[in-house]
């Protein structure tokens, strides 16, 4: 959904909903591409972007447990155990996501969808300008220009979102938000494998709307769709502007440039409302569960996980939604609408395995390996035979 990450610039975007947004990033790996890529991210709701805090990146497509491996010749378990902690971050801001977005459909009774996004997107700017306190000089009109539409983009998508969890439940929301990243994976790939993927979550959406959209609201369902289209452009935009600003520097910019154009719609529908000492309390904590609390689990995770692991486990981001809905708003979801649920994150798991698959290119032909025998000491010294051009002329 797009409440929950609100930016994602480094390697792991935060998505602004609460849906997955890998990082292409985001758009290489699949809905979490947002995550990898573009979900620092907001997502809800990566690419391009400089690791956080100059950590090594994983090799794209890399599996988990692969690499390092553990003392006395069990290569890989040590690895995966180590990668356990990460995994844990990365639910728990998923859950964090999820639970943060049902406490601001809980509270647009007082303020109403727009009252709801103006204070979480002016509490996570302040929050995220106050942290990252990025510099203003030195930019370009180009870099500007960027990060200003990665801030409408922002914005828009938030304020979408916020209207179809205002007239649906809040795990279909979700659901139908992650078909806009699922889509760019699948345009991104160009392979039929994924079309298989996207007709399958096609079908989902199907069942969801029982063939006629005869008990979801159809505005909320397409304001979720529109969600969706826009968290696609979120994670493009995410990813370009990774590339132009440091660190987290283009999110917080970003976040302020949402926070501004929304606040005076906000104000306009809620009024006085926003003022009331415990709205601001709670806005305040949906800023902190939606965006600050997951940007900063998923950028740990994104230091010890590769892309495409990330990718996947936020694929689960609808479920955990239906979930929070179920539990904070008592939105019981009917047997069909778990069913199709279900289809939409095997598509989406799909589209981030085929993804991952296609990164790990198998060694060209033609391209062999020179066997131990003939490689050239460590040392530089040839020990006898020849080798030209290690150690020098003749032994």
């Amino acid at each position: 959904m797009t409440d929950g990450r609100a930016g994602g610039t480094g390697a792991g975007a935060t998505r602004t909903g609460g849906g997955a947004a890998p990082g292409p990033g985001a758009a290489g790996t699949g809905v979490a591409g947002s995550a990898a890529g573009t979900r620092a991210a907001s997502g809800p709701h990566a690419g391009g972007a400089p690791q956080p805090h100059g950590g090594a990146p994983h090799p794209e497509g890399a599996p988990l447990g692969a690499g390092r491996g553990a003392p006395g010749g069990a290569p890989g378990h040590h690895h995966v155990a180590s990668a356990l902690p990460a995994i844990t971050m990365l639910v728990g801001a998923g859950v964090s996501v999820q639970f943060g977005g049902a406490v601001a459909v809980w509270l647009m009774p007082r303020t109403g969808p727009a009252g709801v996004v103006s204070l979480r997107l002016l509490a996570s700017a302040v929050v995220l300008l106050a942290v990252c306190r990025p510099r203003m000089r030195g930019y370009t009109r180009a870099d500007w220009g960027t990060v200003i539409v990665f801030g409408v983009v922002t914005g828009t998508m938030n304020n979408v979102f916020y209207q179809a969890a205002a007239r649906i439940p809040l795990g279909i929301a979700v659901t139908l938000e992650v078909l806009g990243p699922l889509a760019l994976s699948v345009i991104a790939s160009r392979r039929l494998i994924n079309v298989l993927w996207a007709l399958l979550a096609l079908s989902g959406v199907f069942l969801l709307s029982e063939g006629g959209f005869g008990t979801i609201d159809p505005v909320g369902m397409a304001c979720a769709l529109g969600a969706g289209a826009l968290w696609a452009f979120y994670i493009l935009f995410s990813a370009r502007t990774g590339q132009r600003f440091p660190q987290a520097d283009g999110l917080a910019l970003a976040m302020g440039v949402a926070a501004v154009l929304s606040l005076p719609v906000g104000v306009a529908t809620a009024g006085h409302r926003l003022l009331v000492p415990s709205t601001i309390a709670l806005g305040a904590g949906v800023a902190l569960m939606a965006t600050v609390l997951p940007y900063t689990l998923e950028l740990m995770a994104l230091r010890r996980l590769p892309a495409p692991t990330v990718a996947v486990l936020m694929s689960l981001e609808p479920a955990i939604a239906a979930v929070a809905g179920f539990l904070v708003l008592h939105q019981a979801l009917s047997a069909t609408d778990a069913l199709a649920v279900a289809m939409v994150i095997a598509a989406s798991m799909g589209a981030v395995r085929t993804r991952a698959g296609r990164l790990r290119s198998p060694r060209p032909k033609g391209v062999w390996r020179v066997p131990r025998w003939r490689r050239p000491p460590r040392d530089g010294v040839r020990r006898g035979g020849g080798y030209p051009g290690a150690g020098g002329g003749g032994a």
